[in-house]
């Protein structure tokens, strides 16, 4: 085990990759646990104020996510110091990604409908970098031999192909399926030979003389957001805490 962690982590550098998803997950675990606490009145914790001021937690995520990324940059990636920034940056990236919903909605939705989107984008993220830790590259660039990226003709092919079922995977309106498609081309040719989510680029301008292949696209898609949706719901719930509301001292996100 030892042998392996030294070979596929630390030699090629992916130690503060791991540290920085560690970091993150453990964060974010630990930032939902703490205001699930305040919102349940239970135990030492409370919201932090200053002058009257809410201190939402994507304040000092935003400062450590600064501190570790400019620290990242300058410290490259060995030795103890890009260990510390890797830790600051995912400790911060944690913080304000929980918070993605507030920043979008430009207003605190933690606990509402909206704030789903936080948890969504925490999971998204982490499973996109642990692909990356395990050595996915986009476009399929893992999956080109040697002998293929010394014919530079078949490499740019490779690439501009894996790309082009990506960018028919996200214009037909399915986001998270090009973005997990970019590193892994199977799921974005899949993506592309699908029908076309209802409301899409792609269905306003193929669907529309074809009344048929409409009609299956919103049946499909009907039918899969009321197939995945119940399954995201109870997943979001059991990682964020999401639950009806009760009384309590805390009633805000920090």
């Amino acid at each position: 085990m030892g042998h392996w962690f030294s070979r596929n982590i630390v030699e090629p550098g992916k130690l503060p990759m791991l540290l920085a998803l560690t970091a993150f997950v453990l964060t974010f675990l630990i930032t939902r646990t703490i205001t699930r606490l305040i919102r349940a009145g239970k135990g030492p914790f409370r919201d932090l104020s200053s002058g009257g001021t809410h201190i939402h937690h994507v304040v000092p995520g935003v400062v450590l996510t600064v501190l570790g990324g400019f620290g990242a940059v300058a410290g490259g990636r060995y030795g103890l110091g890009a260990a510390v920034f890797a830790v600051l940056f995912g400790t911060g990236a944690g913080l304000v990604l929980d918070e993605f919903a507030l920043i979008l909605h430009l207003d605190d939705v933690y606990w509402t409908d909206e704030g789903r989107k936080s948890v969504e984008v925490v999971v998204f993220t982490a499973a996109l970098v642990l692909l990356g830790l395990v050595g996915f590259a986009p476009f399929g660039v893992n999956d080109v031999t040697a002998d293929e990226r010394q014919n530079r003709a078949a490499f740019l092919l490779s690439l501009a192909v894996n790309f082009l079922f990506v960018l028919v995977t996200l214009v037909k309106g399915k986001f998270r399926t090009a973005v997990i498609g970019a590193l892994i081309p199977f799921v974005a040719l899949i993506g592309a030979l699908r029908l076309a989510r209802p409301g899409s680029w792609w269905a306003r301008r193929f669907y529309r003389r074809r009344p048929r292949a409409r009609a299956r696209s919103r049946i499909r898609g009907y039918r899969g957001d009321k197939r995945w949706t119940r399954v995201r719901r109870r997943v979001q719930d059991l990682i964020g805490g999401f639950q009806e509301r009760t009384p309590g001292r805390g009633s805000t996100s920090d």
